[in-house]
C-alpha cells in the first residue's frame, strides 16, 4: 500500500510518539513521490544560517541532534535565499556543497534533493532526499513540491512540541 495524504493527516492527528510519528508519515511520503534512500528533516535559522536535525530515517549516521552550521554559497542562495530546490544528482556536485560527502556516499548515496519549507516567506526547514546517482530529475523535483505542504506541518508540530517541552 502506497502512502496517501489521507495516512499522513491521520498520523498527523496522533497523540503519541510526537513529532516522530508525523515525520516518519513524511517520509513515507517522499519516498512513494521521489525516491530517497535517506530521508531527514532539518530545521532552519536564517538569522544564524544554522539548523537541527529534527527526523532521520538513519540515525546511526545522521543522528537528530543540537546546532550545526548550514553550507555557505550556492546552496543558502538558492535553498534558504530564494527558496528553490536543490539538487545534485552526483557525488562531485554534492562534494562541492557538503563536507560529509564521503559518509554520503558510504551509505550508497551519490544523489540529493533538499526542498524547503517556508512559511510566511521564511524557510523554516528544509527536507532532505538523498538516493542513488542521477536520481532526481524534473519529474521529481515537480512532484517534490507536494511534501511542502506535510513539511510545514511537521516543521510546526515540532517547534511547538519543541518549544512546550519541559
Amino acid at each position: 500500500m502506497t502512502e496517501s495524504f489521507q495516512d499522513f493527516v491521520s498520523a498527523i492527528e496522533e497523540a503519541e510518539g510526537q513529532p516522530g510519528a508525523a515525520c516518519a508519515a513524511l517520509e513515507r511520503l517522499a519516498k512513494n513521490a521521489v525516491g530517497a534512500k535517506l530521508f531527514t528533516l532539518m530545521t532552519v535559522e536564517s538569522a544564524t544560517l544554522s539548523g537541527r536535525r529534527i527526523y532521520s530515517n538513519m540515525p546511526e549516521a545522521y543522528p537528530v541532534s543540537g546546532r550545526k552550521r548550514l553550507p555557505a554559497g550556492c546552496w543558502t542562495s538558492e535553498v534558504v535565499g530564494k527558496r528553490r530546490i536543490f539538487v545534485a544528482n552526483n557525488i562531485a556536485a554534492i562534494a562541492d556543497v557538503f563536507p560529509d560527502h564521503e559518509l554520503i556516499r558510504s551509505l550508497g548515496c551519490e544523489s540529493i534533493m533538499n526542498i524547503p519549507v517556508a512559511v510566511a516567506g521564511n524557510v523554516i526547514g528544509t527536507i532532505n532526499c538523498l538516493d542513488v546517482a542521477g536520481s532526481y530529475t524534473g519529474e521529481q523535483v515537480d512532484a517534490a513540491c507536494s511534501l511542502a505542504l506535510p513539511g510545514i506541518a511537521c516543521f510546526l508540530m515540532a517547534s511547538a512540541l519543541f518549544e512546550n517541552a519541559p
